[in-house]
């Protein structure tokens, strides 16, 4: 059985402005997101990872190498731009509430249903193209450390999508669950690289809040 350890990056500039990132976007990690990653290292100290895989994005690149360095394994980390966030197109930088404003049908499909979004309005990837990169990618590591614990750093819409439709969640439905949190834990495990079971969803327990922000989850 391996099990995938997949990680959202932790708090950045833009999350704490309500921005939308996506894959051209980028801002630094808070400085109270880097406490943040030490406890979510403290939290898997026990497991044994094979291997590591991270967006080259800088805010999931940093939060893969700080969790690295906290937990003190000799783990080989891989960069890989399969990983990388749902490109947004023109939403990308945007304020939400300015988005919301200028093309609310399509963000209201967006957020709420996947199967009734077109990417041609704002210019982003479609979120078959997005589950196709990512789950390539998720599989691709499964087949190559079998039986093992792999840890994945990506970002909260492309691994809410991917989480879902790995899981057999259909199109329609793939925002049920809700969203990501920044350095959040999901767990997924699979013995064949094909078909995942959900072990565990959007875990932010370690980080001893008594609520999350709503700029915390996407």
């Amino acid at each position: 059985m391996t099990k995938v350890y997949l990680i959202r990056h932790g708090k950045t500039e833009w999350n704490l402005e309500s921005r939308y990132q996506g894959a051209h976007g980028d801002s630094p990690l808070l400085a109270t997101s880097y406490q943040e990653i030490n406890l979510l290292a403290d939290s898997l100290r026990d497991v044994r990872f094979a291997h590591a895989y991270a967006s080259p994005l800088k805010r999931a690149r940093v939060t893969a190498q700080k969790l690295l360095d906290r937990l003190e394994q000799p783990v080989r980390l891989t960069i890989d731009s399969r990983l990388m966030e749902f490109n947004l197109g023109k939403m990308e930088g945007m304020h939400f509430a300015d988005v919301a404003t200028k093309w609310p049908e399509a963000l209201h499909n967006f957020r709420h249903h996947p199967d009734q979004y077109d990417e041609r309005v704002t210019g982003s990837e479609s979120f078959a193209q997005v589950i196709t990169r990512v789950g390539s990618a998720i599989k691709e590591y499964c087949r190559l450390n079998p039986a093992a614990n792999i840890l994945v750093v990506s970002h909260g819409a492309a691994l809410n999508a991917t989480i879902n439709a790995l899981i057999g969640t259909p199109l329609p439905h793939l925002k049920d669950r809700g969203g990501l949190s920044n350095t959040s834990t999901t767990i997924l495990s699979t013995s064949d690289a094909e078909h995942f079971e959900l072990e565990c969803w959007n875990d932010t327990s370690y980080l001893h809040k008594t609520r999350l922000d709503p700029t915390d989850t996407i």
